[in-house]
C-alpha cells in the first residue's frame, strides 16, 4: 500500500507540474484536463509494463538467490528454515 501511494503521489505531482499552468481559477481548463488525462494514462501504462516485467523476473531471481545460498526457497521466496522459531513454552 505504501508503494502504491508513493507512486500515485509522484504521478500526481509530475502531471500537475507538467499540465497545470494557471492557478487563478478553481476549475481546470479543457487543455489542462486533457493534458492531465494523457499524462496519467501514460504513467499508468508504464507502471503496468514495469510491474508485468517485475512479476515475470521475481521467481527466477528468488530461485537463483536460494541456489546461491544452498537452501531451498520457501513459499514466500525466502529460504526455508529447518527448525521452527523458538516460542513460549507450551503448558
Amino acid at each position: 500500500l505504501r508503494d502504491f501511494l508513493l507512486v500515485y503521489n509522484r504521478m500526481t505531482e509530475l502531471c500537475f507540474r507538467h499540465c497545470v499552468c494557471n492557478l487563478n481559477y478553481r476549475l481546470l481548463t479543457g487543455r489542462e484536463e486533457s493534458c492531465l488525462d494523457s499524462c496519467a494514462a501514460r504513467l499508468v501504462r508504464a507502471n503496468h509494463r514495469l510491474m508485468g516485467a517485475y512479476v515475470g523476473l521475481v521467481p527466477a531471481l528468488l530461485q537463483r538467490r536460494a541456489a546461491e545460498h544452498g537452501a531451498p526457497a520457501g513459499p514466500s521466496g525466502l529460504p526455508a528454515s529447518p527448525d521452527p522459531a523458538p516460542g513460549p513454552a507450551e503448558s
